[in-house]
């Protein structure tokens, strides 16, 4: 099996709502793939048909090998999920919680080994209502992973957390990842889908927009170039042959092109010929959240796209 998840035209309506149109995506087994996209955009919606509690209007789902629509038990006990909230009995110490969890799957995995993944070790004996944000986060994912999933769905895992939690939460998933564990995950976080994933997709207004590496999405790499920089000096000038080809912005310079390379040996070059010293130079193509929210401004606004082009 080389996909955990094959969707091929996948459409969801509800009375004369189309939520979600004509949907495709692949994940390989093994990868971390992240749907990205605004409130309302269908992300919910086909995350559940994949997990099999919503039903599709039409189109084909496969979840590893399965029809989720039609399977039993079978593939549940093959998936773990992470909901934005969940409810566990606040009385029950981590262990336990694990513990009577895993007693609903035929093959869990080993209890103090679901605890370390996490990395709740210290708090094993403690009960859930003593743990903090960050930690009860964590005891979802072990819930999640109690009973040995192939396959998780990670539903906007680190909402609310606080820096350090999230990049804790961050880890956790890179630990799954080389378990070869799959990861489908949603997230409004656009630095937590380029830590984290081998691949995003973007949907909006109910369609799939985009698909690919977060470096590459929508372009990103073959993006125009920006080169910032300000000048040590106030009495220094640029040399005609560079000034010429750059624009004052906010007390310094900026340089757009598809390459700078040559630019930037000129200016390099010239700058310590003569002992300049380029202060704040750097040089920027758009971040994935740039690519994100020009995405689904055009999905959900064409006539705006057309204006512009």
């Amino acid at each position: 099996m080389d996909a955990a998840i094959d969707v091929r035209g996948l459409r969801k309506s509800y009375a004369d709502v189309e939520a979600v149109r004509d949907v495709n995506l692949s994940v390989a087994v093994g990868e971390v793939f992240a749907l990205l996209g605004p409130n309302g955009a269908g992300k919910t919606t086909i995350v559940e048909i994949l997990e099999g509690y919503r039903s599709r209007t039409a189109g084909e789902v496969s979840v590893l090998g399965e029809d989720p629509d039609r399977a039993g038990r079978s593939l549940k006990a093959r998936i773990g999920i992470v909901l934005q909230s969940t409810g566990v009995d606040p009385y029950l110490t981590v262990a336990e919680t694990v513990d009577m969890y895993r007693g609903y799957y035929p093959s869990p995995r080993p209890l103090d080994e679901v605890i370390d993944l996490v990395g709740l070790e210290q708090k094993r004996d403690t009960r859930v209502l003593k743990l903090s944000g960050g930690q009860q986060r964590r005891l979802d994912v072990a819930i999640a992973l109690a009973g040995d999933p192939e396959l998780l769905f990670l539903d906007e895992p680190t909402t609310g957390f606080d820096p350090s939690a999230r990049r804790n939460a961050w880890e956790i998933v890179k630990n799954l990842a080389t378990l070869g564990k799959t990861v489908f995950l949603t997230t409004h976080y656009m630095d937590e889908a380029q830590y984290l994933a081998d691949r995003v997709a973007v949907i909006a207004a109910g369609k799939i927009v985009a698909e690919g590496p977060p470096a590459r999405l929508g372009g990103r790499d073959t993006a125009t170039a920006v080169v910032r920089f300000r000048l040590s000096g106030a009495d220094v000038s640029l040399p005609s042959s560079i000034a010429s080809e750059v624009a004052a912005e906010d007390g310094g310079f900026r340089y757009q092109s598809e390459d700078p390379t040559r630019f930037l040996n000129e200016l390099t070059g010239w700058a310590l010929q003569s002992g300049v010293r380029l202060e704040g130079l750097n040089v920027s193509r758009p971040t994935l959240e740039d690519v994100y929210l020009r995405l689904t401004a055009e999905a959900e606004h064409p006539e705006m796209a057309e204006a512009v082009s």
